[in-house]
């Protein structure tokens, strides 16, 4: 009988020195594309502080902060805001035009809001008067805190007035949750 031959076996090839840095390379360049998208990513998210645009501003009390009803607005240069107190209950105005993002002003001779660079103007809550301007002032959501920190009241997705039930509750507006202004009503002066 004859003796089973051995198969001969080959020996696996090592890998070679071009295969090696083809692998480092590729590596090195998915380890470079994750490190640039999760700085991309951070870089995307929003990090706003309190008392800084685009986070939450926090006033006082409301029966020291707020103007009296029938007064004109109150003004806060560093929230890019417009506080005003109507009948009907308290506005946060953001103080860019919704034409072309003018700076407008209050023309307390007038009693409204003025664009000074293409003319629109704007009733003390915002509401469009005439103009070029697309639709009324925009507004910003506001929050009533008791002294305990919990929320009593707050702006509804409309951006209607939010009445103050206690003068002693802390005022506290949200420059990141704008609302936008409903569309102007032309021809109504």
């Amino acid at each position: 009988m004859a003796e089973a031959q051995a198969i001969p076996t080959a020996a696996a090839p090592g890998i070679t020195r071009r295969e090696f840095l083809t692998y480092v390379w590729a590596a090195s360049m998915a380890l470079f594309m994750a490190e640039l998208g999760g700085v991309s990513v951070l870089f995307a998210l929003p990090r706003f502080k309190v008392g800084e645009f685009g986070g939450v501003f926090p006033f006082g009390r409301a029966g020291e902060v707020l103007p009296k009803v029938g007064e004109g607005p109150k003004e806060f240069p560093e929230a890019k805001i417009w506080l005003v107190n109507t009948e009907k209950g308290i506005l946060a105005i953001y103080k860019v035009c919704t034409h072309l993002g003018c700076l407008y002003k209050w023309v307390p001779s007038n009693f409204r809001f003025e664009c000074p660079c293409h003319g629109s103007k704007f009733q003390l809550d915002g509401t469009f008067i005439e103009g070029p301007a697309p639709r009324d002032l925009d507004r910003f959501v506001i929050y009533l805190k008791d002294a305990s920190g919990r929320v009593v009241a707050q702006t509804d997705p409309e951006g209607n007035p939010l009445p103050v039930p206690d003068p002693n509750l802390t005022i506290e507006v949200d420059t990141g949750r704008k609302i936008l202004g409903k569309p102007a009503v032309k021809g109504q002066a």
